[in-house]
């Protein structure tokens, strides 16, 4: 895998000594905000030993990011002023603020800063270069660096001035973050040890046709839970109630089953289901019962406990495990029995050694948090789009760049 791509290992045999070279760092700041106040810090988290390690070499660290969606347009709502203190709490260290990103401004900042000084560059989104990837815009920026540093997986996915542009023009390299990223889900799908079980689940089959057609040729178990699992159900010519479903896809559906099955890949579907005849919380006519039992005005809300069971015995003959969505409506207790019961068990599976566990997507981390073992997956993807492209076997761009 190293062979792909330079990581901060090759900074010194390419480069040398680095005391007082630029470093253009693109980082994900996109921060949740509430009141001017970051709320989550776990993206400056994982961009910190990158930041640390490039200060820590004597280079001054110019951090990239973008924020919101500003569309090309300053907005004093979507500064990434607003997100300097938090910045500055996780490193340990004090970051200046820099209100361009090209330019003169930007050279005369360097020229204040200390080798090992860290300063965070206006939001990227403010030109219009940047999501356009245009290379004129690419090139002033770079035009103040020495070398550049992706550290930001969850912009991967798209090609834009500070994640693919700038790649072609300097010396580049994944930051630590990135690099655990690729690894890990090299590890998952790329080379990995089989057999390999992936878990697909949330509301639609349409949202995620791509991942469960590229899955199919890839693992030898596909898990399926969630409303997409109702739709699956329905295609079989099971009566699925009220359910969440989407019947127009019965067609893609079978195509679906038919590729697993000239793969040799094993699909799982529930075949005891808890259900009610209202969505909401712990409801009174709560009950579990066969798949083949729903009734015309109940509606199927999680996997049943029999599933579960089936499913974890199918887990523990594998050696890899990709997760990416919940396997219930697991937002609403009792919904996320399911979930909490098949994540514990992969959970305790990769402690003992025999499985490595990488889930992804907003969801599946919430759900992995509930269930109080997001701490014992082997990885944990945060990021959303890019992870699902990436199990769609699509190739990222900013990756991409960065093995040029």
């Amino acid at each position: 895998m190293d062979s792909m791509f330079r990581t901060l290992d090759n900074l010194e045999a390419d480069l040398g000594d680095l005391i007082g070279k630029v470093s253009l760092v693109r980082v994900d700041l996109n921060l949740p905000m509430h009141d001017g106040e970051v709320t989550d810090a776990t993206r400056i988290r994982a961009a910190a030993p990158t930041i640390l390690e490039l200060a820590g070499k004597g280079a001054k660290v110019l951090l990239l990011a973008h924020f919101g969606r500003p569309k090309g347009d300053r907005s004093s709502t979507m500064s990434l002023s607003m997100v300097i203190g938090a910045v500055e709490a996780v490193i340990g260290k004090e970051v200046m603020f820099v209100p361009e990103v090209a330019g003169e401004v930007v050279a005369q900042a360097i020229g204040i800063l200390r080798p090992g000084d860290v300063a965070v560059l206006e939001n990227t989104r403010f030109w219009k270069g940047e999501e356009a990837n245009d290379p004129e815009f690419a090139k002033a920026i770079a035009a103040n660096g020495d070398f550049y540093v992706n550290d930001a997986f969850s912009a991967a996915h798209r090609a834009h001035a500070t994640t693919e542009g700038l790649a072609h023009l300097l010396p580049s390299y994944a930051g630590r973050s990135m690099q655990a990223e690729l690894e890990a889900l090299d590890k998952a799908l790329g080379n990995p040890e089989k057999p390999v079980a992936a878990i697909v689940g949330g509301a639609k089959v349409s949202s995620k046709l791509d991942v469960l057609k590229h899955l199919v040729a890839q693992v030898d178990h596909l898990i399926i839970g969630g409303g997409m699992a109702n739709t699956f159900i329905a295609a079989k010519g099971v009566d699925v109630g009220k359910s969440l479903c989407e019947h127009d896809l019965t067609g893609t559906v079978n195509e679906i089953l038919a590729a697993a099955e000239a793969a040799g890949c094993t699909v799982h579907l529930p075949y005891d289901v808890v259900v009610a005849k209202e969505f909401a919380a712990n409801p009174p006519s709560l009950r579990t019962c066969n798949v083949h039992e729903v009734a015309a005005d109940e509606m199927i809300l999680d996997v049943g406990p029999q599933a579960v069971e089936a499913l974890g015995d199918a887990l523990k003959t594998c050696r890899t495990l990709v997760w990416n969505g919940p396997m219930g409506a697991f937002e609403t207790e009792p919904f996320d029995a399911a979930t909490v019961a098949l994540a514990r068990i992969a959970a305790a599976l990769t402690k003992e050694g025999t499985l490595i566990s990488v889930a992804g997507g907003g969801d599946t981390v919430a759900a992995l948090h509930q269930a109080g073992v997001a701490d014992e997956f082997s990885y944990i993807s945060t990021a959303g789009g890019a992870f699902l492209e990436w199990m769609e076997g699509r190739e990222l761009p900013g990756v991409a760049a960065l093995s040029k």
